[in-house]
């Protein structure tokens, strides 16, 4: 449910860009985006990062769609949104005791410290390879070519990657012992 949650400007930005434009679907995914921000708020009594960042993003480059009319802007969120991902990823490899991805996951799962390392590295790549595809896209497709990337093209290869992964974490999960239960 929290994956639909965390989608849902995007779908609403994919409905309101085939019924109107993309500059309607713009302005819909910065109210929803602000939308999403509220109602996690009002109920965890907390801000999620992601959505704090994704907020961000959206305002600052979906607004200079709108005032500019130029949808460039817009196209180049995604990109941006995960390059600053990429680069926290890969910052949590240098400050703190613990990279990102093992300070989101340690609580379910038990990983050799190289594992967490690898994986994390695996998110930067990720991140940083998701950006360049989008400016692929953005600049070689028609903008019904990159909002359909956008939708369906990133979501599959982000659920893609994330079973990749759950597959290479399942080779290195740690027993836990009879004694510790």
């Amino acid at each position: 449910m929290k994956f639909l949650f965390d989608f849902f400007p995007v779908f609403l930005f994919f409905v309101a860009y085939y019924a109107y434009d993309i500059y309607v679907a713009t302005a819909v995914t910065i109210a929803a985006s602000f939308v999403q921000v509220t109602l996690f708020w009002l109920k965890f009594r907390r801000f999620e990062k992601l959505h704090l960042i994704t907020l961000a993003m959206v305002t600052l480059l979906g607004g200079l769609t709108l005032i500019l009319q130029n949808e460039m802007f817009i196209k180049w969120k995604p990109t941006v949104v995960n390059w600053l991902f990429g680069v926290a990823f890969l910052g949590s490899q240098f400050i703190g005791k613990r990279p990102i991805v093992q300070r989101m996951m340690d609580h379910a799962v038990s990983l050799p410290e190289p594992i967490w390392a690898r994986l994390n590295m695996g998110w930067v790549v990720f991140f940083f390879a998701m950006g360049g595809v989008n400016l692929y896209v953005v600049y070689n497709f028609s903008t019904d070519a990159w909002v359909n990337f956008k939708l369906f093209g990133m979501m599959g290869l982000t659920l893609a990657f994330i079973f990749l992964q759950a597959f290479y974490i399942t080779r290195h999960v740690k027993p836990v012992d009879k004694a510790e239960e």
